[in-house]
Order: structure tokens, then C-alpha cells, then sequence
């Protein structure tokens, strides 16, 4: 029985495997529609999540399956003081599979642990997101048919945001890739990913002005800075507008350059630049359907 608890859970030559069965189900969907027919998948959502958790209930569903959980904690015996372990306990008696988001770092491990049946990390803290990895993983490589020899700009909350932190880590894993960590001082890298790119002599540097480096990006991966993380409003006041990704600063890009975003976009990306054909943003939550669907039969051996 095998979890995905980080991206490094597996190896870069199966997830090459598990993006071509994810696209493989984008071209053939009716080939998969009953592959999880009797198979139950729990959505346990301790922190709001609109897209990551309604992109799982849709991937089972469009497999065949079935989904049961909750959306917060309030709504779950958690409220009542019940562990981590003890709930994963109970929910693998009711199901095959499970997909967890928590607030707490590490509470996916501590499931893993505790449970019989395969445990998907939906996100956990600040810490990792290893499925919208896999999603901006499959976009990239979808659309610019290769996941090395790029630069790729890395915008906004990069302390907080565990979107940023769980990319970085999955593509060391490939060769000739330079990151450009693009922040205020205040929101910059944290200091174990700057000393895990040196120690692998990974090219890296780190500005705080977008526009002096946008016409050497590849891909440009915006975030939003997130309010929830913030341990006072007026920090998050001050830096929430820092960024603002508009038309003329796309003029200044590549004309081939992918904008990346994990969603929800607060004002981070102008509208307007939806119509941009280098806007990948929306596409990227289509693909995430896609892996979870992979990512499922995957882990319940169904393939």
C-alpha cells in the first residue's frame, strides 16, 4: 500500500508513468468512467478548500466512484477533540482511499501512519501540496512538452506558501533548471531551500522587482499572498497588493512564457490578462482533475 504524503514519494520515472495515464484519461474519458465502480474515496477537508477538494470528489466521480467526508473541522469529531490517527482509523473503515487537507505541518505523515487504506496529502499547513505539484507538473510538461531546460520565476508569498515550496523540491529532480524567487524581504524563501539549492548547485537568485527579470522567464508561477498565514491583518495589509501581474508587464515576457497560478487568485493577476493565450492558470485546473484521476487508480492498483 503506497500514500503520497510528498512529491518525492515517487520517483521521477514514475511520475512520468502517472502523467501519461493522465493523459491518457484527458483523451479518453469514457475508457476510465467505471475503473473505480464500488470504490469510495473520503474528502477529509480540515481547512476551507474549494478547488482542491471539489477537484478529487470529480476525478472519483468521473471514475465511477463515490465520495463521502466533510468540508472543516467544526463539522467532523475533531470539534470534539478526536486525533488525527483516531479519525483516519475510523475512515478506513468506511472507505478505499483518502484525501486529507489539515492546518497542521505533518498531519498527513501521522495519518499515513494510522491508516489501512492509501493517504493523498490534500495539504498540510504551510508545509507541502504535493497534488497541485502534480498538477502544475502535468501543466507544464502538457504544454511546453518537457520538464527541463527552463528558467521559472517564483512570485509573492514564497515563505508561506506551500504550493512554491513543494514545486521547488520536485523539480530539483530534473536538469537545467534555474529558479528566480521573486518576493518582498518580508516574504522571501525560506533559508532550507536556499541551502538545499546550494548544496545541489542549483543556479538560483532571488529580486524583488518582477519587472527586471520578467524577459528571462519561461514560466512565471504567481501566488497570492495568503491572509490566513499572516499572524497580524496589518502585515498582511501592506504586502497583499505587492504584486500585480497586468498587460504591461506581459509585454515584457517571452512570447511563449506560461503564467502559473494555484488558485484562488485574489488581485494578484489582472483580469485582463485571462485573455492572454500564455495564461495557463485555468487550463492548470483541468490537468488537476486529470493526475487525481491517474493518482487514484494509481494508488488502489486499478491500473
Amino acid at each position: 500500500m503506497r500514500h503520497l504524503i510528498t512529491p518525492l514519494d515517487f520517483t521521477t520515472e514514475e511520475l512520468e508513468r502517472l502523467f501519461d495515464l493522465a493523459n491518457d484519461i484527458e483523451n479518453n474519458k469514457e475508457k476510465y468512467a467505471k475503473k473505480c465502480e464500488g470504490k469510495i474515496l473520503a474528502t477529509c477537508f480540515y481547512e476551507p478548500s474549494t478547488r482542491t477538494r471539489l477537484s478529487f470528489e470529480s476525478a472519483m466521480l468521473q471514475l465511477g466512484g463515490e465520495v463521502l467526508g466533510f468540508s472543516d473541522a467544526g463539522s467532523s469529531s475533531a470539534a470534539k477533540g478526536e486525533s488525527v490517527s483516531d479519525t483516519i482509523r475510523m475512515i478506513s473503515a468506511y472507505t478505499d482511499i483518502c484525501a486529507m487537507r489539515h492546518p497542521k505541518e505533518g498531519s498527513a505523515m501521522v495519518a499515513a501512519t494510522a491508516a489501512s487504506i492509501p493517504v493523498i496529502n490534500a495539504g498540510d499547513g504551510g508545509h507541502q501540496h504535493p497534488t497541485q505539484t502534480l498538477t502544475d507538473l502535468l501543466t507544464i510538461r502538457s504544454l511546453k512538452k518537457r520538464l527541463d531546460n527552463f528558467t521559472i520565476g517564483l512570485c509573492g508569498d514564497l515563505k508561506f506558501g506551500r504550493t512554491v515550496h513543494s514545486l521547488i523540491n520536485a523539480l530539483v529532480r530534473y536538469p537545467n533548471i534555474t529558479f528566480v524567487f521573486i518576493s518582498p524581504e518580508e516574504l522571501r524563501i525560506p533559508d532550507y531551500i536556499i541551502d538545499m539549492l546550494k548544496e545541489k548547485e542549483i543556479p538560483f537568485k532571488e529580486v524583488i522587482r518582477l519587472e527586471d527579470v520578467m524577459p528571462e522567464l519561461d514560466l512565471l508561477y504567481m501566488t497570492r499572498v495568503q491572509r490566513e498565514r499572516f499572524f497580524n491583518e496589518q502585515d498582511y495589509v501592506r504586502l497583499k497588493d505587492f504584486y500585480i501581474l497586468d498587460k504591461e508587464k506581459m509585454i515584457l515576457a517571452k512570447p511563449d512564457m506560461l503564467v502559473l497560478h494555484p488558485l484562488p487568485r485574489v488581485n494578484e493577476i489582472s483580469v485582463e490578462v485571462d485573455q492572454d493565450p500564455r495564461a495557463a492558470y485555468f487550463k492548470q485546473v483541468q490537468y488537476g482533475v486529470y493526475v487525481r484521476m491517474a493518482l487514484i487508480l494509481t494508488l488502489l492498483e486499478l491500473v
